[in-house]
Formats: C-alpha cells, structure tokens, sequence
C-alpha cells in the first residue's frame, strides 16, 4: 500500500507560493495627524486620550490629557472646540463630542481626587508668572513639572484671571475652576495674590528669577465716544462680570442693552437676563453672519430671552431711553450710517467693545515690540528681551482659555529649554489623516450623545451651570465614536482581507507587520484599512 502524501501547508494555503517577487507596490503601515490633533489650541493628543477613555480606562485618559493641559475641567466646558469642527465624522454623520467626554475626565479626576506626577528634581532655576489666568498657570505647571521653582503674582485676590473675572458661573462653576487651579499649586507652585509687577528688570535682578512669563490678560475694557446725558447709566462689560463674580453684582435695571457683538457681549446680556432684567437687548453694527459670538453663545442667548438688534448703533444715552441710529453694509461689508435714528427704552447700557491688555510693567524692558496693542513674539513666545516671554490676550491670537493654556505650554518648552542651553525639539508633523483617506463604510452610524441642559426658567434666575455633562455609559459611547483617524487601532481587517497571509499579528498594542517575501502589493488592506493607516509605496530596487 503506498503511503499517503504529507501536506506540509494547511489546504488553500498562498503561503506556497512565495507571491512577493510579483510586487512593484508594497504596502507599508502609517500614522497620519489626526485633524482633531491638529486643530487643538493645547496642542492635546485628542485621540490617544480618546482611546484610553473608550477602553474604559478614565484615568490613564485623564493623565494623556494632563501631559499637554493641566486645566480639563475648565477646557471641557468653555473651549469652541475647534477640534469637533474639524473631527472626520462631522462627514460620516455628526463630530465626536470631544470637549463632553473631555469635561467627564477633568470631573472624574477631581471626584476621585486624581494627581499627577511630582516634579522633577530641582533644577536650581526661579521663574516669575505674571498673572493666574489659564496661560500663567498652564506655564506654571509645565514649568514646574520640568523641576524648576515657579512664583504666580496675580493682582486680583484670587487666581485664575479672566476664567473666573470674565466667564460667569453657569458657564464654568467656581469649584470646578478653583479645584484644577489647587491640583497646580499642589505640585509645588507659589501664588502671591493681591501682588501686581510694576517693574519687570527690577524683578528679574533684585529677586534672582531666571525667566519671566508675561500673562496679564485682557481686562481693561475699550470704549467708545457715545454722547450721555449726565443721568445716563453706562458701564463696561468687564466691570459688571467682575463685580458679578465678586458677588457685588450692579444694579442695572428693568432694561438692559448690551452694545457689541462678541462672546462677552453674550456673556453681559445673559447674565443681566439673571440679575433681574426683563429685557436684555443685544445692539450690533453689522448682521448676524459678521459677529463674532460663537453660534453656541448667541443660541443659547437667544433661548434664554435675549434680543438681537442687528445693523443699529448707539448715537447716545440718556436716562431710560438710547438713540439708534440704523446701518447698512457697503460693499466690502463695513456699517456706514443711514441718519435714520429710533429711540430704545433702556435703563442701563453694558458697552462690550472688546478688550485690551494692561501693558505698564513692560516699561523699561528694552527689545520689546508692542504693535496694536499687543506684544510682539514668535512662535515661541519670545520677546526680543532675553528670558522674557508672553503669551495669552497679551499677544496677537484668537482670546480664548484654550488658546492661553496652549500659549503657556509651548512657552514653559522654551523657557526649560532656554534656561538648559539647548533648542527646544521641534519634529515635523506627520502627514494629516483626510476624510478620503477613510473607509467609512466599516463605521456604523452613531449619534452624537446630547448633553443635558438646565430648564429655561431656572436658566434666568440662577447661575447654575447650563450645560450638564455626560455619565460613565455615555462617555464611553461617545468616546468610542472616534474613528481613529490615520492611526492603527488593531481592528483585524488587514490580517483578514490579505489574500496571501502576508500580514503578521504582533500581539495586543503592537499592531501589525507585513511579510514582505508574500505580499504581492495588492493593495487590498489599503483599500480595506478603516482609518487610512496604510500607504502603497513604490518597490524598493
């Protein structure tokens, strides 16, 4: 009887023939920047956090995040969250709700009482911030955590700048502010509160500091010639908001009238909603497409019983009544006047012109350029005086806190690196993961989780927080709606669609690898990659 034949190859197997001599494309694995990466003001990896916090692991996530911004409480309820706008799902079907599941870490690390890890060791180096607001304290804690001696002087009695002075309660709670700011200190930074810098090279000299960080922030409110009559009531919006958050809010009457159209015009006109004005009225030059209020703002304004008079400007004030005067836009978009005027009841005008920033301690820093307000830096917040940067509303840049924390981030990078003699790292970003780059057919349609709002009629009463956030089962859904864009996430499709067993698992976390003397270069795992993280190259000679 002749024996059997030994098959050395599981049946069907491609591995018998050795197909990668047919190649003129081999397909190599990538990692693309994320667009929501790319967009963060704080420069967070938004989607390695992303995907601690869908495996449920809400710690490590939350220590990811604190690696780029030690405020996530605060980022997570007042950041426009340019990332969600340029998230790849918007064109699946609605953005990833990262500010949510970002705002459920930052409360999850103060509920448990998360921190981080203690500073390095001491580097002998002292560095003065001037001012509390997110851009000082994200220096401070970057800075401190690189070893060095940190002192914070804020002039206020309390820290945290503009997110506690210019962002009302039911926008960002005062514990939850107060809570990140104690988490900073605790790593070892001083806070001199109630201590304004009048003179920086005195500091510099006379104190031994090593650098100094300049974020004073924008609080000194513009104003506009507006003839009033002697019993006119007319204050600026900064005002009214720190007198508010000092719980000495104005007395403004029945009939409001906000002047502005920024986010600080919202602010102003829904807080004087809350403070007992039956009519809040929001006066703006230009339409309603030309403001420059986020959409969220004017939205839950308008919900709130806040009016929008668009094309109309304040000609003057008298006692209980304003003249307007209507405008129109020319053809480059400008308001020009009409000389048609209308009277408007208001018993207070709010003027919210926008802001500036207090620059009186740069007198007598020589090599500092000052230009329409704001001081001169690089991109790496930089003056031309050596060992003093800046950074936050007091440099040119969009003023939001996330901005700032990004601002105070890349300025703590060069302020270590400056004062250890060396060039901070720069590597150039990998190329951006586009939407054509996807294959969204293997994600299933998931709704964005919609956040909780406080009733309207508690809304107009009280400064609780609006914006409620997300619990443990929703976080993790939301969290999980990323498509991981341009990165590997180990989801088996290329090892199952490979056609001649070319692709090699490595084990949990370490992803995959091609056997190259069998991949014929296809390309078919590169069509089948949900995430776009495999290119066709041209074969290696």
């Amino acid at each position: 009887m002749a024996e059997p034949f030994a098959i050395t190859l599981d049946v069907g197997s491609s591995l018998a023939n050795r197909t990668g001599a047919w190649r003129t494309e081999r397909p190599v694995y990538v990692d693309r920047l994320p667009p929501c990466n790319e967009a963060c003001p704080a420069g967070e990896n938004v989607q390695r956090w992303l995907y601690h916090a869908e495996e449920g692991a809400y710690e490590p996530a939350w220590r990811q995040l604190m690696e780029e911004n030690p405020l996530p409480a605060v980022t997570g309820r007042v950041c426009y969250h340019p990332c969600e706008t340029a998230c790849n799902r918007g064109q699946l079907d609605e953005a990833v709700g990262i500010s949510a599941v970002e705002r459920f870490l930052g409360d999850q690390a103060i509920e448990h009482g998360w921190r981080v890890a203690a500073a390095a060791p001491s580097s002998g180096k002292r560095i003065l911030v001037c001012g509390s607001g997110p851009s000082g304290l994200s220096a401070a804690y970057h800075l401190r955590r690189r070893g060095h001696a940190v002192t914070v002087r804020e002039a206020a009695a309390l820290p945290g700048g503009m997110m506690r002075y210019g962002i009302p309660a039911y926008r960002l709670p005062r514990d939850v502010l107060q809570a990140e700011i104690d988490r900073i200190l605790a790593l070892g930074v001083e806070l001199q509160l109630g201590r304004t810098v009048t003179d920086v090279p005195a500091a510099m000299t006379a104190e031994g500091f090593d650098a100094v960080f300049l974020a004073v922030g924008a609080q000194i409110g513009r104003n506009a010639y507006i003839p009033a009559g002697d019993t006119a009531h007319v204050l600026d919006a900064l005002s009214m908001l720190r007198s508010t958050a000092d719980e000495r809010p104005p007395l403004l009457g029945r009939r409001v009238v906000v002047y502005g159209g920024g986010n600080t015009a919202m602010d102003a006109a829904r807080t004087a909603r809350r403070l007992g004005a039956t009519d809040a009225v929001v006066v703006y030059r230009r339409t309603r497409d030309r403001m420059p209020a986020q959409d969220a703002e004017v939205e839950e304004a308008t919900a709130e019983g806040v009016r929008m008079k668009w094309l109309a400007t304040v000609a003057r004030a008298d006692a209980g009544k304003l003249l307007l005067e209507r405008m129109v836009l020319d053809e480059r978009g400008f308001p020009q006047p009409t000389g048609e005027f209308e009277e408007l009841l208001a018993d207070a005008l709010v003027l919210a012109l926008g802001q500036e920033a207090d620059l009186s301690l740069l007198q007598g820093v020589t090599d500092v350029t000052v230009a329409e307000g704001v001081v001169q830096v690089g991109p790496d917040m930089a003056t031309g005086h050596p060992g003093v940067f800046a950074g936050g509303d007091m440099v040119s840049g969009e003023r939001t806190a996330t901005v700032a924390v990004g601002h105070g981030k890349r300025a703590a990078r060069t302020i270590d690196a400056w004062l250890r003699g060396a060039a901070p790292a720069a590597a150039p970003p990998p190329p951006l993961a586009v939407f054509s780059l996807l294959n969204p057919w293997y994600y299933a349609d998931a709704p964005k989780t919609v956040r909780p709002e406080l009733d309207l009629v508690r809304r107009q009463s009280t400064f609780d927080e609006v914006v409620g956030g997300l619990d443990e089962s929703n976080a993790l859904f939301e969290a999980r709606r990323c498509l991981s864009c341009g990165n590997c996430f180990e989801c088996d499709n290329c090892f199952g669609v490979c056609p001649d067993n070319a692709v090699r698992k490595l084990g949990p976390g370490l992803r995959y690898q091609f056997d190259y003397d069998y991949c014929k270069g296809c390309g078919i795992c590169v069509e089948e990659c949900p995430c776009g993280a495999i290119v066709m190259e041209p074969e290696r000679i």
